[in-house]
């Protein structure tokens, strides 16, 4: 018997196992590294490099071989979680500047790889529960956190020292604070000098930050986890940057009073060091002296909503100019010494690499595909130019470049040298689906949206429509791209209308359309959703708008929740997984990033959140939440059914005993899809165990 697309797709990861991924050019452009299973369905993660010159491919460490993973820090486990790693193995690497020496951690224990000469793997001694270790620039020392504990490992003599100890129990040096992690995108908390002699380094203390414990009602015996989690409105963790030196003497970096460390660069032209406040309506970058400490003012970005934080700047060029992403003319646009590069039509979403005076970078004509750019004094070129996602990284003039589109399954990844062009192998599993997407732009807003039909419906049938949005702020749906659409599409031929919109506060669009959701994040969300359903059912008639259901995750699952509560006149059934149903609930950067300060800003998070609308649900609701999730946890969801009980409101909750955010597990991931189309059929008025062509 052939495996059902859900359990096909829970056992690939999302078809994302055996793709190459994690890709690092060597300054000499010669060396491609990166990491990839043997194959689609193997979940442990291995270290490989390809020669530019000749496209040969090398496995460098295959984790199997050095142990596998076992069991992992909780620091390790956390830093997975918020980088929603499903895989194992060796799931992240870093390198010397020449790319001939890798560091990684597996099952806790420190290993390192030579990438050039292919000298086997080898651990080296470490207390265990090594976390994410990094050569230094030269290849001569590598640092990691074991323990909250920063430590430097001399691979000359084989000698180990301490060079920043923790002062208390809940105070760590080198590791990122949550909210960085799981908000800011920085995973890291420690930086190399160019020269490798010293280290700044990231203190975090989360004394101040309220203790909430996470049990597992499965097994009543373990004790609860302890997450340190700051809520809207409470405290932060106080993160501090220190200048370490390899004899353990440290010298604090005088930032002033912003409350979020954003991001730290260190390079030959200095160490750039980017705070914000804390209500993040400006971002400020300064130039430190890395022998005294002390910081010089150098950029500043401000906006009276918030300054959006975009990966990979600040960064300067090897001649030393300084390269940004700034807000001008409505536009999110690449600016190189305070002059803008990009025309205000190019929407700029991440600076990948900066490959001598050549800048690498991500950016949007249209929403919904992702362009790969490169600007230099010669002016802009675009690297990867057909409709589609696209995202590379380039040194040494060798230019990777990783495509997606609607035509093909998987994403393709080609290594473009000055003198040829290999693909690097993926053995990524084929869907066996392919999703029929029509993209429209709808209503007066030009909302993107997607739209999939059953691939057996005949023309002239109504069907009833299933929205399956995310809908929120830092995350798009409507892409040109097959692997984003699979579910949709599996869904769709369960014997739905599948509708996807990207409405207000999506990026994409530029800094207005984000904007749109500041103070108010139900109210434009729903309202597009709403205009974009009867937008697309003007022109599709058999959309039957007498049977619509929604469903989403996280945002998503919050807006599913939010649409039969405040719009059951529209909405007639809802599968809410992982909602945020009490904004106050969620953490500081996010939600005040949007809502402000709960202090100070009550009545937005009162509009915002769903308790209150408890009384007014109609129509069926299924609630889903993993226990164990740290980051939108139950809370949410148990108080929104505490409340739907208190008001004598009939609804289901579907408890995931040791699941956190993510659903990794093959056997859950399968069954809560199966499920999902049993309650919206059942609710909708159609026959839940009726077979469709698709079943």
């Amino acid at each position: 018997m052939v495996d059902s697309f859900p359990r096909r797709q829970a056992r690939t990861r999302r078809f994302t196992l055996g793709a190459p991924r994690g890709l690092t050019v060597s300054p000499d452009g010669r060396r491609v590294a990166f990491l990839r299973s043997r194959g689609g369905t193997d979940p442990v993660t291995c270290l490989w490099t390809l020669d530019a010159a000749t496209g040969r491919e090398h496995l460098v460490a295959d984790a199997r071989l050095l142990g596998e993973d076992g069991d992992l820090p909780p620091e390790e486990r956390a830093r997975r979680e918020r980088s929603r790693e499903q895989a194992g193995g060796i799931v992240g690497y870093s390198t010397d500047r020449a790319v001939a020496v890798a560091a990684f951690a597996l099952a806790g224990q420190l290993h390192v790889a030579d990438l050039a000469g292919g000298a086997p793997p080898r651990a080296l001694p470490s207390p265990g529960g090594v976390i994410d270790p990094h050569p230094d620039p030269l290849g001569r020392r590598i640092a990691y956190v074991s323990g909250g504990a920063l430590h430097v490992h001399d691979l000359a003599s084989g000698s180990t020292t301490t060079v920043a100890r923790p002062e208390g129990p809940d105070v760590t040096h080198g590791l990122a604070d949550f909210v960085a992690a799981e908000e800011m995108g920085r995973m890291r908390g420690f930086w190399w000098s160019p020269d490798g002699d010293r280290l700044a380094v990231a203190r975090v203390d989360s004394t101040p930050v309220q203790r909430w414990h996470i049990a597992d009602p499965e097994n009543p015996g373990r004790t609860p986890a302890v997450v340190a989690y700051p809520a809207a409105g409470t405290a932060n963790a106080v993160v501090t940057l220190e200048l370490v030196g390899l004899d353990g003497t440290r010298v604090p970096v005088q930032l002033g009073d912003d409350e979020y460390l954003v991001q730290v660069s260190w390079s030959v032209h200095g160490l750039l060091v980017t705070t914000a406040p804390r209500d993040q309506t400006a971002l400020r970058t300064a130039l430190v002296d890395p022998l005294g400490g002390t910081a010089t003012p150098l950029h500043e970005q401000t906006d009276p909503a918030w300054v959006d934080i975009v990966p990979g700047v600040p960064a300067h060029t090897a001649s030393g100019a300084l390269v940004t992403v700034e807000t001008r003319e409505g536009a999110h646009r690449l600016v190189v010494d305070g002059v803008a590069v990009t025309p205000p039509a190019v929407q700029v979403r991440e600076v990948v690499d900066v490959d001598e005076d050549v800048v690498l970078f991500r950016a949007s004509t249209d929403p919904v595909s992702v362009g790969l750019w490169t600007w230099d004094r010669d002016g802009l070129v675009e690297v990867a130019t057909a409709p589609g996602v696209h995202a590379g990284t380039r040194a040494g003039g060798t230019t990777v470049v990783t495509s997606g589109d609607l035509r093909s399954d998987g994403a393709r990844t080609v290594v473009r040298s000055r003198e040829d062009e290999f693909t690097i192998t993926s053995f990524a599993e084929a869907p066996g689906l392919e999703p029929a997407v029509a993209l429209f732009e709808v209503g007066e807003r030009s909302l993107r949206t997607a739209v999939l039909l059953p691939s057996w419906h005949t023309p002239g049938t109504k069907l009833p429509v299933l929205m399956d949005p995310y809908g929120g702020p830092h995350a798009q749906r409507v892409t040109a791209l097959r692997a984003a659409h699979l579910t949709s599409q599996w869904f769709a031929d369960q014997g739905f209308a599948v509708v996807v919109v990207d409405g207000r506060g999506t990026p994409g669009r530029g800094p207005e359309f984000e904007r749109a959701v500041h103070g108010d994040l139900a109210t434009p969300v729903l309202e597009d959703q709403v205009d974009a359903l009867h937008a697309v059912a003007a022109s599709l008639p058999d959309l039957d708008l007498t049977r619509v259901g929604i469903r989403g995750w996280s945002f998503g699952g919050y807006l599913a929740a939010l649409a039969v509560l405040r719009r059951p006149d529209v909405f007639h059934a809802a599968v809410a997984g992982a909602p945020v149903t009490d904004w106050g609930l969620y953490d500081t950067h996010y939600t005040e990033r949007y809502l402000g300060h709960p202090a100070q800003h009550p009545d937005a998070y009162a509009h915002s959140s769903l308790i209150a609308d408890a009384p007014s649900l109609s129509r069926p609701l299924l609630l889903v939440h993993g226990l164990a999730d740290d980051n939108v946890v139950a809370a949410h969801t148990l108080r929104l059914s505490s409340a739907l009980l208190a008001a004598g409101r009939p609804h289901t909750v579907l408890p995931l005993s040791g699941v956190t955010h993510m659903t990794p597990q093959e056997v859950v991931a399968e069954n809560l899809l199966l499920l999902q189309v049993q309650f919206l059929r059942t609710a909708l008025g159609l026959d839940p165990a009726a077979p469709t062509p698709q079943s």
